[in-house]
């Protein structure tokens, strides 16, 4: 897929999720967020092709959530951070280095942009200041694009060798958990995945630029991760009675 096709879908997706987000922040729940957090991101592809902990390379986020009702929440949010992966750590039997990744001995290094719209579904209500619980679990799912500039070199494959940037889209999803410090102050933790729709974050697919099945898996997408702490701060709306109801009560 072309990068101009990928923009036109990244389009086609946000806006809508986007036009949904801002029609309901403009109607009424009293509450509403705005926050940052601090995090890492991790790959998942042919350079790892499981998740990896060592991988997690510095993240930032920004968010802003808006309370449809008591569970559910939307949010948009920009996220920035690196991405790491080297095939020196991937590892098989008698923890050695698996022999694919031995004969590939390639790494990859870059940076991913991204923006996204999900929908949160909150199992507590924890801005509610009378209730004795002040926090909640939360799952998350909705729409992302991203940008990815990286870079794949290898010392016994040249043919491995590339540096490109690519706009894609990706579907993240995932669980958290939110802690009300005060009335406006909370505190997040947070845990996603993003499934993306190419092979082309690692450069490595096993059916272009000379590549055969040995390098790479051609029938897998890449994937990547955020976990990370957040802040945020709570602003409450008040809302005046409607003259015309008032008036009916009275009547």
């Amino acid at each position: 897929m072309t990068q101009s096709k990928l923009f036109k879908t990244l389009l086609t997706g946000v806006l809508p999720v986007g036009s949904v987000f801002f029609a309901y922040a403009a109607t009424a729940q009293n509450t509403s967020e705005i926050g940052v957090g601090l995090g890492g991101l991790t790959y998942k592809g042919e350079l790892s092709p499981h998740y990896q902990f060592r991988n997690n390379r510095p993240a930032l986020t920004a968010f802003y959530r808006k309370d449809v009702s008591a569970p559910i929440t939307l949010r948009a949010g920009f996220t920035a951070g690196l991405l790491r992966a080297d095939d020196g750590n991937v590892r098989g039997v008698n923890r050695r280095v698996a022999p694919l990744a031995e004969y590939r001995n390639a790494n990859m290094k870059g940076s991913l942009l991204e923006a996204s719209g999900v929908v949160e579904y909150n199992f507590f209500d924890y801005h509610d200041r009378h209730d004795k619980v002040h926090f909640t679990p939360y799952v998350f799912v909705g729409l992302a694009g991203f940008y990815a500039s990286t870079q794949t070199a290898s010392s016994t494959n040249p043919q491995l060798d590339r540096k490109a940037g690519m706009l894609n889209v990706a579907i993240p999803a995932g669980l958290g958990f939110k802690y009300a410090l005060s009335d406006h102050w909370n505190l997040g933790l947070e845990a996603g995945a993003r499934k993306t729709f190419t092979d082309e974050l690692d450069h490595i697919n096993g059916k272009s630029r000379g590549q055969d099945d040995r390098i790479g898996n051609p029938h897998d997408q890449d994937w990547y991760f955020y976990n990370g702490l957040s802040i945020s701060y709570t602003f409450y709306k008040i809302r005046c009675p409607d003259p015309s109801q008032e008036k009916g009560k009275k009547d």
